[in-house]
């Protein structure tokens, strides 16, 4: 995989294109995204560099605290762009899940779709760009690879890619910088993704997880799912059921709470889930930077 989107160095990069604000750092909350961002900023120059956040206003409030962090970090502002707020699209992430009468499907969530990627379509029709930056770790390389076949006009860099980063490597490099890492890392999820109503793409053991700990979240998106079913007239839900059983009868659908009006489905407390994986650790060399680190 060619990182930079074309066989040049970033040096070569930076004499034919030195532009300014040329270069589109994607920030959306979470770790990866933020040191990707970094990176990209040390290796380009801020003047290069516009960092610009997609926010769909249903982050875990300690987001913007992060944000703030960020900023200083990078002496630069993250600019925010939505398509939620007052003359906007949207005034919810719900009016999304309501207006398609859709959560989570195979081609993935409706409103990942509109509120996300959608956006940045838009934004990137609209700007002059030589490269766009994504947070993609070392164990989401099919994504990078993904990403730079479906949307080849992004010019994707991935700066963790190239370093061989994983989460838990952007964790402690944060951490080194001297920066809290957003709340939702040290409360055991392993992503900063909408808190408020909880993720529709979390999987199984992330909703187990709510289920436990949150109740009162877990209730409202188990009325969600009910409404939504009831007004598509079939089964709408956050949750599959991957089994070859499953596949082969068609009742892929996995409910948050049963449905009266579906006993054949499945609900969460009919599956197993791979437990959320906690991310937050020390091993006693927290305070040490590796060489690695060091140059990056």
């Amino acid at each position: 995989m060619v990182l930079l989107g074309r066989k040049k160095n970033a040096s070569e990069l930076n004499k034919k294109h030195m532009k300014e604000k040329d270069i589109i750092c994607w920030w959306s909350g979470g770790i990866t995204s933020a040191i990707a961002c970094k990176i990209t900023i040390g290796l380009y120059g801020k003047d290069r560099c516009r960092v610009i956040y997609i926010a769909t206003h249903n982050e875990d409030e300690d987001t913007e605290r992060f944000k703030i962090d960020c900023e200083k970090l990078y002496d630069l502002e993250i600019e925010e762009i939505s398509a939620i707020g007052e003359g906007k699209k949207y005034s919810s992430i719900e009016d999304v899940w309501y207006d398609f009468e859709s959560l989570n499907v195979a081609h993935g969530a409706i409103c990942s779709s509109e509120l996300k990627r959608q956006v940045r379509l838009d934004f990137q029709r609209k700007t002059e760009y030589t490269h766009q930056v994504f947070g993609f770790e070392i164990e989401e390389v099919n994504r990078a690879k993904n990403i730079k076949k479906n949307y080849p006009k992004s010019v994707p860099v991935f700066p963790l890619l190239m370093f061989c980063l994983s989460k838990k490597d952007c964790i402690k490099k944060m951490e080194q910088y001297g920066i809290e890492v957003p709340r939702m890392y040290k409360l055991g999820f392993n992503n900063n993704n909408c808190f408020n109503t909880g993720c529709v793409q979390g999987g199984i053991g992330y909703w187990k997880k709510i289920q436990k700990e949150y109740p009162d979240k877990f209730e409202k998106m188990a009325k969600i799912e009910h409404a939504l079913t009831n007004l598509k007239g079939k089964p709408v839900t956050c949750l599959k059921d991957q089994s070859k059983v499953a596949k082969a009868t068609g009742i892929t659908n996995v409910f948050l709470e049963n449905h009266p009006d579906y006993p054949e489905y499945k609900s969460i407390n009919d599956m197993k889930g791979r437990p959320v994986e906690n991310l937050m650790e020390c091993n006693g060399f927290c305070g040490i930077q590796s060489e690695l680190f060091k140059s990056v």
